[in-house]
């Protein structure tokens, strides 16, 4: 748990390499349990997500989450992450990356919302885990705070409504093109399109600038996703 501390996350998106598939099944095995190895050593809390074939540009999630002590932590991480992905490039690329910060909502009263997504509960990992970027026009920045809270209201009221849904809310102004990365974890994917399909008729809808790309993952054992992909599929037959 991390209470009321700043934490950076960064999410990877890799891309296998045709080296890769060269590999038999048992070397790819052995490559991807080293690179999940020493991935878990670079940041407070890791995860691994299977992405293809929800999107075919990518093909697995490595979500970090490190918490921010001091102002060297977050050039740490990246000098950290830096050093381990030079070294797995013959058979893996990252394709893109996002990452931010969090911080407290200026929208709402709450110290910590009970849908508020915490990434170092390991118990609480749930199937379904989608990202995107997200940025405002400049319409928005010069609404008054009160215009926007009455926005933001209708917002977190819908939300409300799917309790079931956790989110994760980071902030990249100045440091990545975007300014936000919103994250939702859930166990009903159908449920999920309906929050964002309702979301989209509220009237802060109008000062949304970019909300793509949506990368949807999948939750699964380690051991489960280096069998899924080392598998030779002329085994199976």
């Amino acid at each position: 748990m991390y209470d009321d501390k700043r934490f950076l996350t960064y999410y990877g998106l890799f891309k296998f390499t045709p080296e890769f598939y060269h590999l038999n099944s048992e070397e790819r095995a052995i490559f991807l349990h080293k690179f999940f190895e020493v991935q878990k050593q670079l940041s407070t809390q890791v995860w691994f997500n299977l992405i293809y074939p929800s999107r075919q540009e990518y093909d697995i999630l490595v979500w970090h989450n490190q918490i921010i002590e001091n102002d060297l932590d977050i050039a740490d991480l990246l000098k950290r992450l830096a050093h381990a992905d030079f070294g797995f490039r013959k058979y893996m690329d990252l394709e893109k990356n996002f990452w931010g910060v969090t911080k407290p909502s200026m929208y709402s009263k709450a110290k910590k919302s009970a849908q508020e997504l915490d990434p170092f509960e390991k118990d609480m990992r749930k199937t379904y885990f989608t990202i995107y970027p997200f940025t405002k026009t400049t319409e928005w920045y010069l609404k008054t705070r009160e215009e926007r809270q009455e926005m933001m209201n209708e917002h977190i009221r819908i939300g409300k409504q799917y309790a079931e849904i956790t989110q994760l809310l980071l902030y990249s102004f100045g440091i990545q093109d975007q300014e936000f990365i919103v994250a939702y974890e859930m166990e009903n994917l159908p449920l999920f399109s309906d929050l964002v399909y309702e979301l989209r008729g509220s009237v802060a809808r109008l000062y949304t600038l970019i909300d793509t790309p949506i990368i949807t993952s999948i939750k699964i054992e380690e051991s489960e996703l280096i069998s899924t992909l080392s598998n030779d599929w002329d085994s199976n037959i």
